[in-house]
């Protein structure tokens, strides 16, 4: 989980990634494709937002060329030319679009110029107003958060979201600290601190002729997930309102009283409830939903589907599960008659339009790839932004049922000259003839017929994720190098419905490493022309644990990256800030039974004895989801074993490797690992040929 911005929140979906040297034999010809240093020159877009009356679209663009992590500017289109326009200078950071409800302003959160916070601009760009300076964050994990801004609707104001310390902020911030609460240490990437600042989010309005501010809600709870009801009269939000908050993860929906702060609960479920919007018409409300009694912060073993209640909190009912597959956050049409959400299906995200009442669900957008922000304008107008096999996010536009038009074209400067590589999917069976599996392979870019290739396997994280054909920036630099690329969607991963992604209850790093085995098999065999004494194993967060798993089990592989991974079960559970994970992966507290035995029995630390594989670990030093502890162990034990082992450290990353220049290093580093690890050429003439 990502810590909370004053911009448009960036979940996982980036990649980012590699470079080196083509091998193959003959020599072959130098290919012309993306190198480590290519990611600077990369845009994608982020939200995708039509304006009320679908003649303008705000948009944001994430940067890869800032200092730090990667940043988004806003533009805004004019769909009758097609042209955009920039809000603020080409070095403001900006995000997180919000239309009034006549089109006459865009409200947005950033720094443009001197101008910084909750910010106005009309849709030319002009009269940019700051309406709020400070809105702070916190850096409590707080996942599945909805808007953190909405207009009135009749215009005169903006709720928003912004925190205030609670009572224990100072001792939590002292010398010495003292601390009291459970989650104490959240994930702490650039800019934030290592510990819980104690801040509690809390709901405000501010009035946008006087600029007054007020605040609607406070206490020891997080609202969040706001949404401004059609008659004025209320605003959702969701919260956990537990008396253990911090240990048990339970969102539930309410609706606060503007006229007198008074609050209604409209859910007391013993499961989760994200993001609930109000219907245009006021009778309904949608939201995304689980229905089973433990869930994680970090990660869902069971699919989010999109519910419905009556606005009242009656006749609440499941309508997403006519579709088998993880859903998110869903949109009203504006005849409040249908939702969209969109769907994992297969490594692909579609867009998918539901009937309220009942009937079946109509597929939208089908390319494959993964549709990301989305909006549905009041004609019917769609706008959303999509990841293509061979480009990262751009804009489209569709109109009823006519064809999808791309109207921003940001990478035709990086791309040009370059190609992508192609990526083909293939399934196999699993080792105990349970599933069919689906494997993704991204082949290298020269190839003859006679030519032999590296591979590397790269594991996916989560455990409950996919990979797919979209575009994979370290997929296709290590394209570039003549290498293929593996991505297995292992069982327990998303996009295959819920029996698979169950499949992984109370078995961590059991059947579904052998899926990543079994994947490995049948593609050499399948694919001649993969070298099988070349193959590397690489993988970020349960990627990285696999990759742990793995290599104290098979010696098949030269060398082996594992990023952010756990290698130790037991101490990952008492140190990591989800303090759920284990519960709900196995079932119960690890303290309770034999659990501790069990997890134990499955880390890689305890098998250490038979990993033989070169290793360079990687780890964010202020990783709190997966603590570096994990890799510290796993190195020194790795060095007392005798294997041979380099430990690469990123200040200030959280988890995961995010600041540019970090993930161009982390790529450079892994292609010098497996270049140093892979056999030299045989005596078949292979050679190799730098690009």
């Amino acid at each position: 989980m990502h810590p909370r911005t004053h911009f448009a929140r960036h979940r996982a979906g980036f990649c980012v990634l590699s470079l080196a040297a083509i091998i193959a034999v003959a020599p072959l010809s130098r290919a012309q494709g993306l190198t480590s240093r290519d990611l600077t020159r990369f845009r994608v877009v982020g939200d995708a937002v039509l304006s009320p009356d679908s003649h303008h679209i705000a948009y944001t663009v994430i940067l890869y060329d800032r200092p730090g992590r990667p940043s988004p500017q806003l533009w805004i289109m004019d769909l009758a030319t097609q042209k955009s326009i920039l809000i603020g200078g080409e070095k403001d950071v900006a995000g997180n679009p919000h239309w009034s409800p006549d089109g006459r302003w865009l409200a947005f959160q950033g720094s443009v110029g001197e101008k910084h916070g909750l910010l106005l601009a009309h849709p030319d760009g002009s009269e940019i107003t700051t309406l709020v300076e400070k809105m702070n964050g916190t850096n409590s994990p707080l996942p599945g958060e909805g808007q953190d801004l909405t207009w009135s609707p009749d215009g005169k104001q903006i709720a928003f979201v912004s925190s205030t310390p609670d009572e224990r902020a100072a001792e939590a911030s002292g010398d010495p600290r003292v601390i009291t609460r459970y989650l104490y240490k959240p994930d702490a990437g650039e800019g934030m601190t290592r510990f819980n600042d104690n801040q509690r989010l809390h709901i405000f309005a501010v009035d946008v002729a006087t600029k007054q501010v007020r605040q609607l809600t406070q206490g020891i709870y997080d609202e969040h997930s706001i949404d401004w009801s059609p008659d004025g009269k209320e605003i959702l939000f969701a919260s956990n309102h537990e008396p253990n908050q911090d240990e048990f993860f339970n969102y539930d929906i309410f609706s606060l009283n503007v006229a007198d702060n008074s609050i209604r609960r409209l859910t007391a479920t013993e499961y989760n409830e994200y993001e609930p919007l109000w219907s245009p018409d006021g009778k309904h409300i949608v939201y995304r939903g689980t229905k089973r009694g433990l869930t994680d912060r970090e990660t869902t073993m069971e699919d989010t589907h999109v519910w419905m209640m009556n606005a009242d909190g009656g006749d609440r009912h499941e309508i997403g599960g006519v579709i088998d597959d993880r859903q998110g956050s869903p949109k009203w049409a504006p005849d409040s008659s249908t939702v969209y959400f969109t769907v994992q299906e297969r490594g692909s995200n579609h867009l998918v339009r539901l009937p309220i009442g009942g009937g079946a669900p109509q597929y939208v957008v089908k390319d494959t790839g993964g549709v990301g922000g989305f909006s549905v304008g009041k004609d019917g107008t769609l706008a959303y932004a999509f990841t293509s096999p061979h480009d990262m996010g751009e804009l489209y536009i569709k109109n009823g049922n006519g064809a999808a038009r791309k109207v921003t074209d940001l990478n035709t400067e990086v791309l040009a000259g370059k190609q992508t590589a192609a990526v083909e999917s293939f399934t196999f069976v699993s080792n105990d003839n349970k599933f069919e599996v689906e494997a993704f392979l991204t082949k290298p870019l020269v190839m003859t017929a006679t030519s032999k290739h590296p591979l590397i396997v790269n594991i996916h994280g989560g455990p409950h994720g996919q990979n797919g054909p979209g575009f994979n920036f370290r997929n296709q630099v290590y394209a570039a190098l003549g290498w293929a690329t593996l991505n297995v969607n292992y069982r327990g991963s998303t996009g295959y419905g819920q029996k698979f992604a169950d499949a992984v209850f109370g078995d961590q790093d059991g059947n579904e490493g052998q899926d990543v085995l079994y994947g490995v098999s049948a593609a050499v065999r399948r694919y001649l022309w993969i070298d099988r004494e070349r193959m590397g194993i690489e993988g970020v967060s349960y990627g990285g644990q696999l990759t742990d798993w793995l290599i104290t089990q098979t010696n098949e592989f030269k060398a082996a990256i594992p990023t952010a991974g756990i290698s130790n079960l037991v101490s990952y559970n008492y140190m990591t800030y989800y303090n759920q994970y284990e519960e709900m992966e196995f079932g119960q507290f690890l303290h309770q039974g034999n659990l501790m035995d069990v997890a134990w029995e499955r880390s890689a630390l305890k098998h250490v004895a038979a990993a033989h594989t070169p290793t360079m670990l990687m780890h964010g030093e202020n990783d709190n989801d997966v603590p570096i502890a994990e890799a510290e162990q796993f190195f020194v034990a790795l060095k007392d074993v005798g294997t041979e082992a380099v430990f690469v450290r990123y200040p200030r990353e959280g988890h995961g490797i995010r600041e540019t220049k970090h993930v161009i290093d982390w790529t450079d580093r892994s292609i010098a690992w497996y270049e140093k690890h892979f056999p030299k050429p045989g005596a078949e003439g292979v050679t190799n040929v730098q690009p």
